[in-house]
C-alpha cells in the first residue's frame, strides 16, 4: 500500500516538473488544500505523465485548486474519468451528452433545498462512496457561493486517545432516505430506498492508497449499528442517547476550522477532490445571485 506523507506545515511554493513544464503548487493551509498553476485540464485528460503527478498531489493535499480553466465538458469528464468510471446522481442527474456530469444551476427559480451547504461527505449512502470529485465553475456570484472542505484524517488524528480506541471498530448507516429522500412524497422515497437501501460503512475508515485512518461519519450517517454492547451500555440511558452523543460529537469535528480550507470561486475555477478523506460545505449566502458549476462524481471502492 503507497504511503503519502502530508505537506508539512507553513510549507513553501513548490515547483514541480512535468513533460508539458513545471506545476507551481501553493499550500493554502496547514492541513489541507494546495492551488495549483501551470498546469492545463485538457492537456490532462490526455497526458499520462501530468495526470499522474496531479494525482499524486491531489494524494498528498487531499483538494487541490486551479483557476483559467476554460476546458470543454468533454474534457472535464475525459480528465475525471482517469481516476475511474464516472457515476450519475439519482436525484440530480447528468447532463444528457456528458454522462456522469451533473449541472448544479442556483438561480431565482432553483428550487429551496439544503443539501449542499452541510458538511457532508459525497455518496455515503452507496455501498461503494465516491472516489472523489471534479467541480468546475461556470457562473459564480460577484461574492459568496464559496466552498469549504475538511481533511477528516487529521480529524481522527486529533481525536483523544479514549475516543479513537471507543470507536475504531464502530459502524454505522448512511442513508438516502433520511436526506435527499426527506422531501419525497413517501411513495417515491420509499421507492428510492428500494433503489438505495442504507449503507454500513466503518466508522474510522482506511484510505485505500494512504494508509491513512479517516473519520467517516456525516450529514448522511443516522446511527450506529454495533454500540449497544456490555462494553458501551450499562443502563438504556447509554443507548440511544449515548450512542447519539457520541455520534454529534463525531460528526461536529468537521466544523473545526484548523481541519479546513476554504475556496473562492470564479469562473473557469476547479475543484479536485479526494472524497475518501475529506467532507465539503457550499455556502449558501449569495442569493439573489445565480450561481452555476458542474461536477464529475467518480466512482469509489467500498470503506474498509
Amino acid at each position: 500500500m503507497e504511503k503519502t506523507l502530508a505537506a508539512p506545515q507553513g510549507a513553501p511554493t513548490l515547483v514541480r516538473a512535468h513533460s508539458r513544464g513545471s506545476i507551481k503548487v501553493e499550500p493554502l493551509t496547514c492541513t489541507i488544500g494546495a492551488e495549483l498553476t501551470g498546469v492545463d485540464l485538457g492537456d490532462a485528460s490526455r497526458d499520462d505523465e501530468l495526470f499522474a503527478e496531479i494525482r499524486a498531489l491531489l494524494l498528498q493535499y487531499k483538494v487541490l485548486f486551479l483557476r483559467d480553466q476554460d476546458i470543454t465538458r468533454a474534457e472535464h469528464v475525459a480528465f475525471a474519468g482517469r481516476f475511474g468510471p464516472l457515476e450519475d446522481h439519482p436525484v440530480a442527474g447528468s447532463d444528457p451528452d456528458h454522462p456522469g456530469l451533473v449541472r448544479i444551476y442556483k438561480d431565482l427559480d432553483s428550487p429551496a433545498e439544503h443539501y449542499e451547504n452541510a458538511l457532508h461527505t459525497d455518496g455515503t449512502w452507496r455501498g461503494n462512496p465516491s472516489m472523489g470529485a471534479v467541480l468546475r465553475c461556470i457562473e459564480s456570484p460577484p461574492v459568496g457561493g464559496d466552498t469549504i472542505w475538511v481533511n477528516m484524517a487529521e480529524a481522527h488524528r486529533r481525536l483523544p486517545e479514549h475516543i479513537k480506541t471507543q470507536i475504531q471498530d464502530l459502524r454505522a448507516r448512511h442513508s438516502i432516505e433520511a436526506t435527499f429522500g426527506a422531501v419525497m412524497p413517501q411513495e417515491r422515497r420509499h421507492a428510492l430506498k428500494a433503489q438505495f437501501p442504507d449503507a454500513e460503512h466503518p466508522v474510522v475508515r482506511t484510505h485505500p492508497e494512504t494508509g491513512e485512518q479517516i473519520l467517516f461519519v456525516n450529514a448522511f450517517t443516522t446511527h450506529f449499528v454495533n454500540y449497544h454492547t456490555p462494553e458501551n451500555v450499562r443502563f438504556g440511558q447509554d443507548y440511544a442517547p449515548g450512542a447519539g452523543l457520541l455520534l454529534n460529537y463525531l460528526i461536529s469535528q468537521a466544523a473545526v476550522p484548523e481541519y479546513q480550507v476554504r475556496w473562492r470561486w470564479t469562473p473557469n475555477s476547479v475543484a479536485i477532490w479526494d472524497n475518501r478523506s475529506t467532507q465539503h460545505y457550499a455556502v449558501q449566502d449569495y442569493w439573489p445571485a445565480v450561481r452555476k458549476m458542474e461536477r464529475a462524481g467518480i466512482v469509489g471502492d467500498r470503506p474498509f
